[in-house]
């Protein structure tokens, strides 16, 4: 169960009662953050793992009642949106599982792990969360897609993104489709992205909208080239332990049309980089962490992150 506590408080509380714990060495691979609360995140659990190789062995898997184990080998290229049903592990063998030509769709679903994959070339999202809940998404690499990589929206809740690599590709991450859903998204969209590599991508890593507190740590944008973390309307994002190179806007407030949400930064590390917006509060994050300390992240997310490397 989620601790009672929904007061905001302000930055400087924030700091002061932290529940991280600073390491020297790499975080562990294991599920931390929003994924670990409201029950947790355990996929297809100790299923007997099915190995597919094709579209069509892959999506009656995918869309099957029931908890299921899927590995994925060689390269699936899809013709749609695939849904993927709850509690289902997807996960890649090897270094070189492969789906393309579009992306997974985990849509009214729960307790959903997807690792170990290369998404290239898909032609509306890599990842779609809505109306989901309890969902993992690690160890994968993205890149040269159509529209976001991992997009979560819809009154979707505990949700972590880890250890993922994010290569020449512009939308990365939306967290919140839009400023007129409220109704559905306050008091959820709550999303943890740690240990993830952006390397040259463009923007939304990610873009915020109502969920609070988001958490952003120990990530690594590397050369980022429009911005790197943007909150917005009503959201709550903390910005922490991260290694920001060669990125002129690591962060702020307000996108497009959106008005500015809160966002509070601390303990991230800047070479050849803008120093970023902040401003407002943030709840607390409910769950304890192991925090690395942030100039040695980039060190750390580019030897872990990516497909292959969990």
């Amino acid at each position: 169960m989620i601790p009672k506590r929904t007061a905001l408080i302000s930055a400087v509380a924030l700091v002061l009662g932290a529940i991280s714990v600073p390491q020297a060495a790499a975080a562990p691979f294991g599920l931390v953050g929003w994924a670990t609360q409201g029950g947790g995140t355990t996929g297809g659990g100790s299923a007997s793992p099915v190995t597919v190789t094709t579209a069509s062995a892959f999506v009656a898997a995918a869309k099957a009642s029931g908890a299921a184990v899927i590995r994925v080998s060689g390269t699936i290229s899809l013709s749609s949106m695939t849904k993927v049903a709850s509690n289902k592990t997807i996960e890649g063998v090897g270094s070189t599982a492969t789906i393309t030509g579009q992306g997974l769709n985990i849509a009214n679903a729960s307790n959903v792990i997807v690792r170990n994959l290369n998404f290239r070339s898909w032609g509306d999202d890599a990842v779609n969360v809505q109306y989901s809940t309890r969902v993992w998404i690690d160890h994968n690499s993205f890149s040269s897609g159509y529209d976001g990589a991992v997009d979560v929206k819809r009154a979707s809740d505990y949700v972590t993104v880890s250890w993922n690599k994010f290569s020449s590709h512009n939308k990365a991450m939306l967290l919140g489709h839009s400023d007129d859903n409220g109704s559905e998204d306050r008091g959820k969209l709550r999303v943890t992205y740690h240990h993830n590599w952006f390397a040259g991508t463009q923007q939304r890593h990610p873009r915020v909208r109502f969920g609070n507190p988001v958490h952003v740590y120990n990530n690594y944008y590397g050369g980022v080239t429009d911005y790197g973390v943007a909150s917005t309307v009503e959201a709550g994002v903390l910005v922490e332990g991260n290694y920001f190179e060669n990125t002129e806007d690591p962060f702020h407030r307000g996108e497009g049309s959106s008005p500015g949400g809160s966002l509070v930064a601390r303990g991230n590390h800047f070479v050849n980089s803008g120093t970023g917006d902040q401003g407002g509060s943030v709840k607390s994050i409910p769950y304890s962490y192991p925090l690395d300390g942030a100039s040695s992240v980039k060190s750390v997310v580019t030897a872990g992150a990516g497909a292959g490397r969990g």
